[in-house]
């Protein structure tokens, strides 16, 4: 009779499956356990299970077992840091979790502790935790080598589906399992295989044995006989089927720095993780390991300064890879450009401190989406290379090449590679079943001859296993599968270099936008928030200083201290919106402080800015523009009184303003349903929503139809990934909040007037006040939310009457364009898209432009500019955005192009207003300490140089042009000449600005 390949496949894994029962020649069960000090017996409940635990337990080997073959079993009922102590009171630490049980025994005789969790690796918590076991087993070698390989081949048989090999790989491993003299004692066969999936199924088992003997000497050699001939046999098959391409097998934990557990738990696994890895290095020699993220490096340094120490010597010996070049490995859709640069700046400057290297692979495997500044700033950082495999993840469109030129904003490239590993992504196993699929999946083989694939458990850590060594090095003698050896990643790139510099590859220009996710842009507002106002905050009080010092102050010191909370924070899975709620009340504590201090340091720069100038008397107010673009006099006082005045303050300017002289620009009025000043007239309609904005200057009615009208939808309910999806048919169901509580006139006087409106939803409350300054040319729109429904998504309308293909959305360190309409499924696909401080839609002449303080979720569809204003999933965070959160949005009409019409400047002017504080005893003046002149530049930065040789100034060209563009410096200073990101000179090709160009100075005393 003869059996089909599938039916051979499976009687083979029926008698694979019989093999795992005897792995273990003997075993002993751990007694003696303690719980904080107290006894507890193996199958007891934990007697308690918030915070950490400690486990202790003792075990003497005995005499005739051999230590190699001595394995430490242990579950103790959640994750663990272990720490065996051998005769000698030398101790090693490894990482216990579902997928690292088993340890190597050091000596005789072990004392084992821990620190544990009540908790799974993906942050799941275990309801009743027991001590569950807690053994040593004489490990049979043989018969563990012979069990993983006969797997391997029935997992290579099944991948390679329809390959003329499969019927020679079943022959051999049939020939082996028919070769083994297997025992067959009633007694202890039943004992033996007691624990099988059939055997559990059995109504009542016999007693059965409770130390069942294993192989005798004659089934053990049997049994290396089998694995000998086996191996033999598949070296012959694979010169007859060689392999069938290349894997660069990296291994990798990634570890989320928070996500589904708070970052004090994070730190845990860190330490678990990386002592597992080192252990592994000690037992294979070939093996590679990679770990980027600065700030893990030096958290460990305070927590456990031996493991970085042990670290630093494997990364030394070449078998432990640093890389990345970032703090952390951060969204990129949000954060500003100076925050990118500053994720590069201080995670190069770590590794090279830390471990005297610097990275060229920046290494993003996991966020949501990639900004078109980032090519050039990892360039400027010392970068050539990119890693990601998340574009793979787009639902809609396939991501054209895998081995690809990234091209960014301004032109610059770096080499990008990604694999598309459909077991566990960037997770993968050391598996035919994995190799086969990803090297398939690599569409530029016929350009380079291998990809990259990361292997080991992650997202929750843990890492590579030792059956994954063991694996590999089977792996090596097979056939048909494609060879994968442990490789660096910097070697990977290297290679992939050289064949870029030989080959076309495919160009891909600006953005990566991930077809996925989308709801990150607002799930968690308020921390988005919290974060803009801690990235402003810190570059406004670095250039206040750096004002104070160009006046002749003291030279100002670094802030990367605070500078990297916001980096940590701007992990990817804490600013999108896609963690617990423990780790955003971390986050709101920790970026509080930064903007706290952040602006005791503005206020310090302020004082040191007012002993500088002459001294006077009157009623007078300091002023300082802290941006590089001229700004109306727009200001708050102290007491609270706001200011709309004629008048500019210089780009960087200073000055001292006799407080009588700020009158108000002419033309402001207000009653209950209208606002009016010189350039906008608004009207209201009867349910609250805009019915009119006039640009007086043009004559242009800005809107088509309605304004601001917000609406919500209650049907968002993705059918994944809660907190980080919005569905494409989010508004086929939607309501318009049109109810009113009220609506009243509730400011009118020379400088601002404002109308509020109050609405009720189901359960939550809008309140809203709609402002107009004297002087303004924007419609400032500060909502309140007190928020209490869940799954509804709230966003913001407006028609503009303006017809245009494109819309433009600001980016980090520029813009980008997209579609306003549907024509391909790329264009369907972008319905909700990243922007920061605006989004504008011109035509010709005139455009309108939404504005924001804290928002990044926007649309432009056809002619409506939509804004997402709050979501609210109960998936990590049942109670994500309830309460109460703050954010003003703006309307905007304007003459001409986004660019002409001053947009970005007004945006400037939202998120960072003029600084003011009382100056009594100063005299009326104004002073420009630096200027620039040449093409308009937007300001990233004006900072402490790291090294303490002077100032930074950072700019870049904001809207594509190209010009001359040159820093005026005040007497006796000196321009050193341009620096990279990294603050070391740079050679540029021309003198000014190119299009997105980011361009640093470093300037002295002289």
């Amino acid at each position: 009779m003869t059996l089909t390949l599938t039916q051979r496949l499976d009687r083979i894994r029926v008698r694979i499956a019989e093999l795992e029962y005897w792995r273990s020649r003997e075993t002993i069960e751990i007694d003696g356990w303690t719980f904080e000090g107290e006894p507890i017996a193996i199958g007891d409940s934990w007697p308690r299970k918030n915070g950490t635990v400690r486990f202790s337990g003792a075990i003497t080997l005995p005499g005739h077992w051999p230590l190699d073959d001595a394995r430490l079993v242990l579950d103790l009922g959640g994750e663990s840091l272990i720490t065996i102590a051998d005769e000698t009171g030398n101790e090693t630490r490894l990482g216990l979790d579902p997928y690292h049980r088993e340890f190597l025994v050091p000596s005789r005789s072990i004392r084992i502790s821990s620190e544990t969790v009540a908790r799974l690796p993906f942050g799941e918590p275990v309801r009743h935790p027991r001590l569950e076991h807690g053994a040593v087993i004489w490990l049979d070698t043989a018969v563990d080598r012979l069990w993983l390989l006969l797997r391997q081949i029935t997992e290579a048989a099944e991948i390679l589906d329809g390959h003329e090999v499969i019927p020679h790989l079943l022959d051999v491993g049939e020939h082996a399992m028919r070769g083994l003299d297997w025992p067959s004692a009633t007694a202890a066969y039943v004992a033996r295989t007691a624990s099988s999936p059939v055997q559990r199924k059995i109504w009542q088992l016999p007693p059965v044995e409770i130390s069942p003997e294993g192989l005798n000497q004659s089934q053990r050699a049997s049994v290396l006989e089998a694995y000998e001939t086996l191996v033999g046999q598949l070296k012959q098959l694979r010169e007859r089927f060689p392999p069938q391409g290349a894997i660069a097998l990296t291994g990798h934990a990634h570890i989320d720095l928070a996500w589904l557990w708070p970052y004090s738990e994070t730190r845990r696994k860190m330490r678990r993780t990386f002592h597992t890895a080192l252990s592994l290095m000690e037992q294979s020699s070939d093996f590679r390991f990679n770990q980027s993220t600065a700030h893990y490096y030096a958290q460990i340094a305070e927590d456990d300064p031996g493991l970085l120490a042990r670290i630093i010597e494997r990364a030394k010996a070449g078998q432990w890879e640093t890389l990345g070049g970032m703090w952390v490995e951060p969204d990129t859709n949000m954060p500003t450009g100076e925050s990118l640069s500053r994720q590069i700046l201080y995670g190069q400057r770590y590794f090279e401190k830390t471990f005297g290297v610097r990275h060229t692979v920046c290494w993003l495997p996991d966020c949501f989406g990639f900004s078109g500044a980032l090519p050039q700033l990892l360039r400027q950082g010392g970068m050539n290379s990119f890693f990601t495999i998340k574009v793979n993840w787009s639902e809609t469109n396939q991501f054209p090449a895998d081995l690809f030129w990234w091209e960014g904003l301004d032109g610059s490239r770096v080499l990008a590679h990604t694999f598309d590993n459909p077991m566990q992504g960037y997770n993968g196993f050391v598996r035919p079943d994995c190799f086969v699929p990803t090297w398939k999946n690599f569409r530029q083989k016929d350009k380079h001859q291998a990809t990259l694939l990361a292997v080991g458990y992650g997202d929750g850590g843990g890492g590579v296993t030792p059956e994954m060594i063991m694996r590999e090095e089977q792996l090596r003698f097979f056939p048909a599968l494609p060879q994968a050896r442990w490789t660096r990643v910097h070697d990977f790139f290297k290679d992939a270099h050289d064949t870029a510099a030989r080959k076309d590859l495919t160009v891909w220009q600006g953005e990566i936008y991930l077809e996925l996710h989308r709801a990150t842009l607002t799930s968690q507002s308020a921390v988005k928030r919290l974060h803009r106002k801690a990235e402003r905050s810190l570059v406004t009080a670095e250039t206040l200083a750096g004002l104070a010092y160009l006046l002749g102050g003291e030279l100002p010191a670094s802030m990367e201290r605070p500078w990297r909370v916001v980096l940590k924070n701007e992990f990817h899975d804490i600013l999108p919106g896609s963690s617990i709620a423990e780790v955003y009340v971390d986050a709101a504590n920790e970026l509080d402080a930064v903007v706290a201090e952040a602006r005791s340091t503005q206020m310090a720069a302020m004082k040191s800015i007012a002993a500088q100038l002459p001294v006077g008397e009157g009623n007078n107010v300091l002023v300082v523009n802290p941006s590089l673009s001229e700004r109306p006099i727009r200001l708050t006082l102290s007491d609270g009184s706001t200011i709309s005045a004629e008048g500019k303050i210089a780009p960087l300017g200073i000055a001292v303003l006799a407080t009588e002289a700020l009158q108000p620009k002419t033309g402001l009025s207000a009653g209950r349903d209208y606002l009016e000043n010189a350039v906008l007239k608004v009207r209201l309609a009867n349910d609250g929503s805009i019915a009119s904005i006039l640009h007086k200057p043009t004559g242009r009615e800005a809107l088509e139809g309605f304004g601001n009208r917000l609406y919500v939808y209650p049907a968002d309910k993705p059918r994944n990934w809660d907190a980080w999806d919005v569905e494409e048919d989010y508004a086929a169901r939607g309501e318009e909040i049109t109810h009113l509580d009220s609506l009243d006139l509730i400011e009118n006087g020379p400088h601002r007037a404002a109308i509020k409106i109050v609405r009720t939803w189901r359960h939550s409350r809008i309140t809203q006040v709609l402002s107009l300054g004297a002087n303004a040319r924007r419609l400032d729109i500060q909502t309140e939310l007190d928020w209490h429904d869940r799954r509804v998504f709230l966003r913001t309308l407006t028609g503009a009457a303006v017809r245009h293909a494109r819309a433009t959305c600001e980016c980090a360190y520029g813009v980008v364009e997209r579609p306003t309409h549907s024509n391909t499924s790329w264009d369907a696909a972008m319905f909700e898209a990243p922007a920061h401080r605006f989004a504008d839609l011109s035509e010709p002449g005139f455009g309108v432009a939404i504005l924001n303080d804290a928002k990044y979720g926007h649309s432009v569809r056809g002619n409506v500019l939509g804004l997402s204003l709050l979501r609210a999933p109960v998936y990590p965070d049942p109670l994500a955005d309830e309460g109460i959160q703050t954010f003003t949005y703006s309307l905007m009409p304007h003459e001409g192009t986004w660019y002409e019409g001053g947009v970005r400047e007004e945006a400037e002017d939202l998120n960072q207003p003029l600084l003011a504080v009382a100056a009594t005893d100063r005299a009326p003046g104004r002073w420009q300490p630096l200027a620039a002149v040449g093409i308009d530049a937007a300001l990233s930065a004006v900072k402490p140089s790291e090294d303490g040789d002077g100032l930074i100034v950072r700019v870049y060209e904001p809207a594509g042009r190209r010009g001359n563009f040159e820093l005026r410096l005040p007497p006796r200073w000196q321009n050193m000449g341009v620096v990279s990101i990294l603050e070391e000179p740079m050679e540029v090709p021309i003198a000014g600005l190119r299009p997105f160009e980011v361009k640093s100075w470093r300037i002295a005393r002289t």
